[in-house]
């Protein structure tokens, strides 16, 4: 079950949730990224480089000059500088998306949540280890709920089932690795949860 649990948290490590994300909305309402079918992949592979890729990049090389003793961070204090260089280069990220993906508003809209996400993590791990797993897939899923009001086809419900029960499955997953406490994958859930929900319906 262990090695299970470990094998859930790699998968859906929270800084793969944005190419899930955007992947899966591609995939479910594709006029809702405004992109032409042969563009699709493409920018999905350019998502998970500059989402994915930069971010753990800059982790290796934080492990390698001993800023941190292991990618896992399994103390608030040694997630501190990490976790701050990712909510700046995801900023600097949204920022060039809106200048450069102009005309494909609402993946820009999805992105600064993302981003703040990012940024309410990094600020509340100054003052308690949270779930960014956690904070994560429960954002993805605040961020997918409003989408069915808004999609009359019904092509977002089982996607929005899928990703609820593996919300518990990721949370269960932390939980049994003791990397967290009850409260700290509460706390994370609800968190991301509301960012997702509510800056959906404020900006959609």
């Amino acid at each position: 079950m262990q090695v299970t649990s470990k094998i859930v948290s790699y998968i859906f490590h929270p800084l793969l949730l944005t190419t899930y994300l955007v992947a899966l909305l591609g995939l479910t309402i594709p006029r809702f990224l405004i992109l032409p079918s042969a563009a699709y992949w493409p920018f999905v592979g350019f998502i998970f480089a500059m989402t994915f890729i930069l971010p753990v990049s800059n982790l290796i090389l934080l492990k390698a000059f001993g800023t941190v003793t292991s990618l896992q961070m399994p103390t608030r204090r040694e997630r501190l500088l990490p976790f701050t260089l990712i909510a700046v280069l995801y900023i600097a990220v949204t920022i060039m998306f809106y200048y450069k993906v102009r005309g494909n508003i609402n993946f820009n809209k999805v992105m600064t949540l993302v981003t703040i996400m990012v940024l309410v993590a990094t600020i509340m791990t100054f003052f308690e280890k949270i779930s960014v797993h956690s904070l994560a897939i429960c954002g993805a899923l605040g961020i997918m709920m409003p989408l069915n009001k808004a999609v009359e086809n019904g092509s977002m419900l089982m996607p929005t089932l899928a990703v609820l029960i593996l919300a518990g499955v990721v949370m269960s997953s932390r939980l049994y690795l003791n990397a967290h406490t009850p409260r700290q994958v509460m706390f994370g859930a609800v968190t991301g949860y509301i960012i997702g929900f509510f800056g959906m319906v404020l900006f959609f």
